[in-house]
């Protein structure tokens, strides 16, 4: 159940449905999460709006931020590290001249800290568990 929060800042913003699209596969590809749980927000900055260094991007400069929830413990460094890599390359694909200094982050929250449907990850798992 993860949930992605992109900001940008763009001259052209990209088109919306393929960009969720594509980094919900990147989610259920290489983090092995539910397609059907898997929620992508995005919000768009003006330009000049976005500082990077104290200095506003330059013209025809793009940057981004993303950000994902996942439960704590679910998935390994390298699917983390092959992650954030592949989301990068879908952002610089997906934004012009995309700043060096976009981030891709992930954080991990704990299974009782956070759920859907009001139920915490933890109450899910522990449901699901089979003596």
């Amino acid at each position: 159940m993860p949930y992605l929060n992109l900001s940008y800042a763009a001259p052209e913003a990209p088109p919306a449905a393929e960009l969720a699209a594509s980094l919900t596969r990147l989610t259920v590809d290489l983090l092995g999460k539910k397609e059907s749980l898997t929620v992508v927000r995005m919000d768009r900055t003006p330009s000049d709006q976005w500082f990077i260094g104290g200095q506003a991007l330059g013209a025809g400069q793009s940057g981004a931020v993303l950000e994902i929830r996942v439960t704590e413990g679910t998935n390994t460094k390298v699917q983390k590290a092959a992650y954030l890599r592949a989301v990068f390359e879908v952002l610089s694909a997906n934004f012009r001249d995309l700043h060096p200094a976009s981030y891709v982050s992930i954080h991990e929250l704990p299974a009782d800290a956070w759920g859907y449907g009001g139920e915490t990850q933890e109450y899910r798992f522990i449901s699901g568990v089979s003596l």
